[in-house]
């Protein structure tokens, strides 16, 4: 989501100036999209995914079969079938006729070009709680809607689209492996931020620690505000930054590290371990631990008569 003005240094270097622009029109947005779909072209051509020539530009999937996950990526794209005796087929899909629209208002806040589609139409102004949680709500939605997946009755997925393809295309009708194998191209890689920023509130920007609430960025532990700022003169996004990953823990899952299970007494943190390796020496160890344990309880020696037994016995046999 882009900003709806631009960033500028005034007199003061470490202080920057938000200024409001009017919205882009639609041929600013056509010049954009066209730029962005001719440099990732560009990319794809050069990666071999995308063989393109005068007339038409199609994927090549060839490359993708020494990969399993690459190849289900390349099928989910092209709406073919990745896995299964169907392999390679077009998905089965429902259409209908789409109703007659008027001329395209050139006033549109869509440009579109070569499959590509930019949006920006939608703004949300500073105290507009409301519109500000509808828009958030819209960007971490699920990638599959429940309320519009269903069986048919001979067992296939079928899946409702809210809105109809330019085809006509209304519902889209999987396998059940195939639609196993759709939902596997949609779960990210490990590792891998979901949200990414760019300009100035990229991670490695100059300015991002200038402008953002919670004073964030790169060169904020060498901020003479963040260094010097007394503990009660922070504003409320810099103490939720100063926030311990202890606290995190407690107020997201309700585990509370500081305090002991046993006795409930406090507890000292002593090192935060990250190593995967070192993790995975120190857990066995302790399930090795156990194990003795409760083998040294478990096992016990075998019975014996008491002492005095046997002479009582022998005294008995004399």
């Amino acid at each position: 989501m882009p900003l709806d003005g631009v960033y500028f240094t005034g007199f003061e270097k470490e202080k920057q100036i938000f200024k409001r622009v009017n919205a882009p029109t639609k041929a600013d947005l056509e010049a954009v999209l066209q730029q962005l779909s001719t440099r990732l072209a560009r990319m794809l051509v050069k990666e071999g995914v995308l063989t393109q020539d005068m007339e038409n530009s199609s994927l090549t999937l060839d490359h993708l079969e020494a990969n399993p996950m690459q190849q289900v990526h390349g099928h989910s794209i092209t709406y073919r079938i990745a896995i299964g005796p169907q392999q390679g087929r077009k998905v089965f899909t429902l259409q209908t006729l789409l109703p007659q629209h008027d001329e395209e208002d050139r006033f549109s806040p869509v440009a579109k070009a070569g499959g590509f589609s930019l949006h920006a139409g939608v703004a949300v102004r500073p105290h507009d709680r409301k519109k500000l949680e509808h828009l958030c709500r819209y960007v971490a939605r699920p990638a599959v809607s429940e309320q519009r997946l269903a069986l048919t009755r001979d067992g296939r997925v079928r899946y409702s689209l809210k809105t109809p393809y330019r085809d006509g295309t209304t519902h889209v009708i999987f396998e059940p492996l195939d639609f196993i194998a759709r939902l596997a191209a949609l779960v990210p890689k490990p590792r891998v931020n979901l949200t990414r920023f760019h300009g100035v509130f990229a991670p490695n920007s100059l300015y991002r620690v200038t402008i953002t609430p919670a004073k964030r960025g790169k060169g904020a532990r060498r901020s003479t505000n963040s260094v010097t700022a007394e503990p009660d003169d922070r504003t409320p996004m810099e103490k939720r930054v100063a926030i311990t990953w202890a606290m995190r823990l407690k107020r997201v899952f309700n585990i509370d590290i500081n305090e002991c299970e046993k006795c409930k007494g406090p507890v000292r943190i002593i090192a935060c371990i990250e190593d995967p390796v070192v993790i995975e020496k120190i857990l066995n160890h302790l399930q090795a631990k156990e194990a003795n344990d409760a083998s040294s309880v478990t096992q016990l020696p075998p019975p014996r008569a008491p002492p005095w037994l046997p002479m009582l016995e022998q005294g008995l046999a004399d």
